[in-house]
């Protein structure tokens, strides 16, 4: 796995949304590639480490071949553009296949998949444990550099069984994630739900998934081996057509924050 991505301190990922391919069509490539390059250079002039590049093109079959294909492409002009700059892939579509096979192709960092162990009912419907297809997908690409991101009892979605955190988490570890994303319903839940896993999967790296701000980075990164971070990052007020979408001033102080730790 990628010991880039572990090894770093303080390990913060920025994750730079993208619009959706299918609702975003009148938009031109030449777009997208401006779109991701305005933003990725604000995260990289605030010292952020990693950048988390995200399609929101959602849909619960495989990645459509445009969604492969450009992610792809951008990924490739990201490391190029910004060699020093850690890359992260995540696909919405519920494909492990899609991310893995475009961060092998840019050589990205990691990925992270949301849906590792168990089921859960999401708003495009069910879906399944793909832990282990990533897994074995992983391995016959021979990328074992490229660490897996999972994600346990996401909050975004409702898990289909009763299983607790702590149980869910070991089973991602034993099928083989490198790392644990954990994100509640608020922040204190958050470091509550990590506190409670700690102890049977204490192997393995924790990222706080959401709700991490510069006011409390220090305590995320306290409890925490990293953090991944948006919202907090994002312009207050921006036109429908502005390319740069978060703010340079927060992602400074967040990261000066995050140092303090």
């Amino acid at each position: 796995m990628s010991l880039k991505l572990f090894t770093n301190r303080p390990l913060v990922i920025a994750a730079l949304h993208l619009p959706s391919f299918d609702l975003s069509r009148h938009l031109s490539t030449a777009w997208f590639e401006d779109y991701a390059m305005a933003n990725a250079k604000v995260f990289a002039d605030a010292g952020i480490p990693f950048i988390k590049l995200q399609d929101q093109t959602r849909t619960s079959m495989a990645a459509t071949p445009e969604t492969l294909t450009r992610m792809a492409a951008l990924s490739r002009l990201l490391r190029a553009e910004f060699p020093k700059l850690g890359l992260g892939i995540i696909v919405e579509a519920h494909d492990p296949l899609a991310s893995l096979s475009i961060a092998q192709a840019s050589g990205a960092d990691f990925v992270r998949l949301k849906i590792f162990v168990g089921g859960a009912m999401t708003s495009e419907g069910p879906r399944h444990a793909l832990g282990a297809e990533a897994v074995a997908y992983r391995a016959s690409l021979g990328a074992d550099d490229v660490a897996i991101l999972a994600d346990v009892h996401d909050r975004t979605v409702r898990p289909l069984s009763d299983e607790p955190q702590p149980f869910a988490a070991n089973w991602a570890a034993k099928v083989g994630a490198d790392g644990l994303v954990i994100a509640g319903v608020s922040f204190q839940d958050t470091l509550d739900r990590i506190a409670a896993i700690r102890p049977v999967v204490s192997n393995r790296p924790v990222l706080i998934g959401g709700g991490v701000t510069a006011d409390n980075v220090g305590q995320a990164l306290s409890a925490a081996e990293g953090v991944i971070v948006s919202s907090a990052l994002m312009r207050q007020s921006t036109d429908e057509d502005d390319l740069v979408k978060w703010d340079a001033d927060l992602c400074q102080k967040f990261m000066d924050a995050a140092r303090k730790r």
